[in-house]
């Protein structure tokens, strides 16, 4: 009988070499729930603007368990006691942390499924994975949900400097070719330390950790709320809000079998069964613009010139300001379309909006980035910086943006 060797070396772009350190992780890689990631880009309609950003949730994830790896490294090697079994459980938190997103990750989080986070549905798959491996997963779960005694645990996994954003942040720099988000996650990582039972940053670490605050901003404005991202992604949110408009008034429209089951039916949180989990893991990024080449052709103007404009990348027109968007100029743009194409005022709706964006590179609301100086006293970091603006960093910025037609389609 053949055999797999499964303990694998793979090559990543950022960090080289990453290590599959045992069985079971393996055998959770190679799983087809875990492989669907390779499907999920990891930065949304991103690559409209900046065409290298085709990367994925599968790499995202990868590069997330070697820098764990890394952080369990660091850590054991200061004294912090880490058992092989919650190594173990670290990595596999960290490493399925994202396994619940839906297709294009964060632009399409609310449209699939009805007010569900993909943090919850990450937790479902874990739930169900753990059924197949037979417990295996449990303290896995038990961290990513913060329940585990050591609380520095679940900090590795989702906090304001976490293994996470020390991954995408470097990840989607290099892809994107931002060099302003190009953050020094490996010096981050070899300050760690936990004090108290909570994860903390040596003093020496401080200067990593503004730069790591500073980067966060700017890829926020430069990158993740990019306008032309933020109209892209909302025409995307409307596809398949005028395909569950046209399917309520009676229409059928073709997709594959797991969207157009997601397209019929409004799924919450309460109506994730293990039948409903299995068809979300057939859902991904390849789903939505198969549908959308056909959907281009339909009879609907507003769903055939939705798909039409992400298609060919032509997206609305948006401006950016720092004030709300007067109604009446947003209703000058719609009396125009519903003037030109015979629109209704709800029709004219789905090319003609505004909304509001909010960057926030520290909450200061939650638990924070705690500072370990060398008499053990332990400080936030606004408070133990001498750079005045963290302190501004912590304040949410909003921004309000319009999108409508460039003169026509």
């Amino acid at each position: 009988m053949k055999t797999t060797n499964k303990l694998k070396i793979l090559n990543d772009p950022i960090y080289g070499f990453i290590t599959i350190p045992n069985t079971l992780i393996f055998d959770l890689i190679a799983h087809k729930y875990f492989q669907r990631l390779r499907r999920i880009s990891q930065m949304g309609m991103s690559y409209l603007v900046y065409p290298g950003a085709h990367h994925t949730r599968f790499h995202h994830a990868l590069g997330c368990m070697h820098l764990m790896q890394k952080a369990i490294q660091v850590l054991r090697f200061k004294g912090v006691e880490i058992t092989e079994a919650e190594a173990e459980a670290l990595q596999i938190a960290i490493l399925l942390h994202d396994i619940g997103h839906g297709p294009f990750s964060h632009a399409m989080e609310h449209s699939i499924v009805d007010k569900v986070h993909h943090e919850q549905i990450s937790l479902y798959f874990m739930e169900a994975l753990n059924d197949n491996f037979n417990g295996s997963l449990t303290l896995a779960i038990q961290i990513f949900r913060g329940s585990y005694r050591k609380k520095y645990m679940n900090q590795l996994v989702s906090s304001q400097l976490d293994i996470d954003r020390a991954d995408y942040l470097k990840r989607d720099s290099f892809f994107t070719g931002v060099a302003e988000g190009n953050i020094n996650s490996e010096r981050i990582i070899t300050m760690l330390n936990v004090h108290d039972g909570e994860l903390v940053i040596e003093e020496k670490g401080i200067y990593s950790v503004e730069k790591f605050l500073v980067a966060r901003r700017l890829m926020y404005w430069q990158v993740y709320l990019h306008k032309t991202s933020l109209a892209a992604e909302q025409l995307l949110i409307r596809v398949l809000q005028r395909v569950k408009e046209l399917v309520d008034n009676g229409r059928e429209i073709k997709a594959s079998s797991a969207l157009s089951f997601f397209i019929n039916n409004r799924i919450n949180g309460k109506d994730f069964s293990k039948e409903v989990l299995d068809t979300f893991s057939r859902l991904d990024d390849y789903d939505i613009v198969a549908a959308m080449k056909e959907w281009q052709f339909d009879d609907d103007f507003v769903l055939s010139n939705l798909c039409t404009m992400i298609l060919n990348r032509d997206i609305l027109k948006v401006k950016l300001k720092s004030e709300p968007v007067e109604e009446g100029k947003l209703l000058k743009h719609k009396n125009k379309l519903m003037d030109k194409y015979n629109l209704t005022l709800e029709e004219a709706e789905y090319f003609v909006f505004s909304g509001e964006v909010e960057n926030q590179a520290y909450n200061l609301n939650e638990k924070g980035i705690n500072i370990l100086f060398k008499n053990e006293k332990v400080v936030d970091v606004v408070e133990a910086s001498d750079q005045l603006n963290l302190r501004a960093l912590s304040k949410p910025v909003k921004k309000y943006y319009s999108c409508y037609p460039k003169g026509g389609f």
